[in-house]
C-alpha cells in the first residue's frame, strides 16, 4: 500500500471514559493506520477526571496555587495515553505514549491557561518512521523553566491543532460525543441541525461564545494556518462537520448558529470618578493578573460618577474580586457588585456582513419573550446579549426558531 500522509486525531474525555470505549478508540486508530496513514493521537483525560481533580483541589483549598493545579491536572491525560497504548498493543499495533513535556511542547508561564510557543517534531517523526502510532497527552506542556503547564479548558484541541500544523498533517480530526457542529446545543433545541461545513471565523465565534465542542484558541491557529479540521463522533462513522475557509455559499446564510455561555460572571465597579485614566487603571491591573475581559459597558456620567460593568469567566472570578476590590479603593469607587447568574446569548453568521436587520430582529425576539437585555456586544459576524441565566435556554430556542435554523421537515406526497 502506498504511503499516505499524517493524520492527527484527538479524542475527548467521553470518547475514552472507560476501558470499553478506549478499546473502541484503539480500533478506530488502528483502522486509520491500516489505510496507510501515519497516525498521531491526542487524548484527553478519562470521562470526568478533570472535574474530579478540580474538586479534590477545592476540598484542600478554595484558591490552590496555580502551579500546583497544573501539576495535578496534567496527571489525567497521562493515564489516558498509557491505557490507549496498551489497547493498541492488544490489537497488535505498535504504539508509544508521551507526555507533552516528552515531545517538547513548550509554553509560556501562564499557569492553567498557557499558550504554546513551540513544538518539537524530532521525537514524534522518529517514532512514526519506525512504524509506531504516537499517542500524546493533550492539554499540557512545559515552560522554559521546565515547569508543567496546562492549556486551559479544551486544551487538548489546541495540542492537536498545533501538532497538525508542525507535522504538516493532511487533516486534524476532533472526535467527541456529538456528530459535529450544530446550529444550537441539541440538548436545548430539539430540532438543532448538524452543519456539513462552517468557516474558521464562525467556529471561532461560536466556540468563544459558549459552543463547547471545540476550544476557541485552537480555531485561531487552525484558521491562521489553514488547517482542515473535521469534527465528528467517536461513536459513529458518519461524516461530521468540516471547518474550513469561508466559501461563497456560506455568505447566503444569514445566521448559522445560536449559542449560550453560562460560564461568565458580571462585575460592576460602582460610582467610579469620571475622569481620564480610571478605566485604564482597572483593566491594566486585571491584565497583569492574567484575567481575560469579555464585554465592557461604561454608563454615561451625569453626576461626575459612572458605573463600569464587564464580564469574566467564572473560573477567574475570585482572582478578579481580589484585584477589583483593591483598585476600587485606590480610585475612590464606592463599591463592587458581582452577578454569577447571567448568560451570554449570541447569534453568529458571516452572512451578517452583507445583510442588515439582524440586531433589530434579535432584540425584537427577546422583547417578545419578555427577556431583559443587560449588556450588548457586536462584531462583524456576531451579536451577543447578556441575559438572566435562568432565561438563557428560552432565549436560544426563540432565536433558533426566529432565524429558521431548525431541521427541514420533508412534506409527505399527497395521493
Amino acid at each position: 500500500m502506498a504511503k499516505k500522509g499524517i493524520i492527527v486525531q484527538k479524542y475527548g474525555g467521553t470518547s475514552v471514559a472507560n476501558p470499553k470505549r478506549i478499546m473502541g478508540v484503539a480500533g478506530r486508530v488502528a483502522a486509520c493506520k491500516k489505510k496507510g496513514y501515519d497516525v498521531v493521537v491526542v487524548v484527553s483525560a478519562l470521562g470526568d477526571t478533570t472535574n474530579e481533580l478540580l474538586d479534590l483541589a477545592s476540598q484542600i483549598s478554595r484558591r490552590p496555587p496555580e502551579r500546583e493545579l497544573d501539576v495535578l491536572m496534567s496527571t489525567g491525560e497521562q493515564v489516558s495515553v498509557a491505557l490507549l497504548a496498551m489497547a493498541l498493543d492488544k490489537l497488535g499495533e505498535e504504539a508509544i505514549s508521551f507526555t507533552g513535556a516528552q515531545v517538547g511542547i513548550v509554553t509560556d508561564s501562564s499557569h492553567t491557561k498557557a499558550k504554546i510557543l513551540d513544538v518539537s517534531t524530532g521525537r514524534i517523526k522518529k517514532q512514526l518512521k519506525n512504524g509506531r502510532i504516537v499517542i500524546i497527552a493533550g492539554f499540557q506542556g512545559v515552560n522554559l523553566d521546565q515547569e508543567i503547564t496546562t492549556l486551559g479548558r479544551g486544551g487538548s484541541d489546541m495540542t492537536a491543532v498545533a501538532l497538525a500544523k508542525v507535522l504538516k498533517a493532511e487533516m486534524c480530526e476532533i472526535y467527541t460525543d456529538v456528530k459535529g457542529i450544530y446550529t444550537a446545543d441539541p440538548g436545548v433545541v430539539r430540532d438543532a441541525r448538524k452543519l456539513d461545513s462552517i468557516s474558521y471565523e464562525e467556529m471561532l465565534e461560536m466556540a468563544s461564545l459558549g459552543a463547547q465542542v471545540i476550544q476557541a484558541r485552537s480555531m485561531e491557529v487552525a484558521g491562521k494556518f489553514n488547517i482542515p479540521v473535521h469534527v465528528r463522533s467517536s461513536f459513529s462513522y458518519d461524516k461530521g462537520t468540516l471547518i474550513t475557509k469561508e466559501v461563497r455559499d456560506m455568505e447566503d446564510v444569514l445566521v448559522c448558529g445560536v449559542t449560550a455561555n453560562k460560564n461568565e460572571a458580571k462585575v460592576t465597579v460602582c460610582d467610579v470618578p469620571d475622569k481620564p485614566g480610571e478605566a485604564s487603571r482597572i483593566f491594566e491591573r486585571l491584565a497583569k493578573a492574567d484575567v481575560n475581559i469579555d464585554m465592557i459597558i461604561q454608563n454615561v456620567s451625569r453626576t461626575k460618577l459612572t458605573d463600569i460593568s464587564f464580564t469574566v469567566e467564572k473560573d477567574d472570578l475570585y482572582k478578579t474580586q481580589d484585584v477589583v476590590k483593591k483598585i476600587a479603593g485606590e480610585i475612590g469607587a464606592r463599591g463592587v457588585r458581582y452577578d454569577k447568574d447571567i448568560a451570554k446569548v449570541s447569534v453568529v453568521g458571516i452572512g451578517m456582513r452583507s445583510h442588515s436587520g439582524v440586531a433589530a430582529k434579535m432584540f425584537g425576539v427577546l422583547a417578545s419573550e419578555k427577556i431583559n437585555i443587560e449588556m450588548i456586544s457586536t462584531s462583524e459576524i456576531k451579536i451577543s446579549c447578556v441575559v438572566e441565566k435562568k432565561r438563557a435556554d428560552k432565549a436560544v430556542r426563540a432565536l433558533h426558531r426566529a432565524f429558521g435554523l431548525g431541521k427541514k421537515v420533508k412534506k409527505k406526497r399527497s395521493g
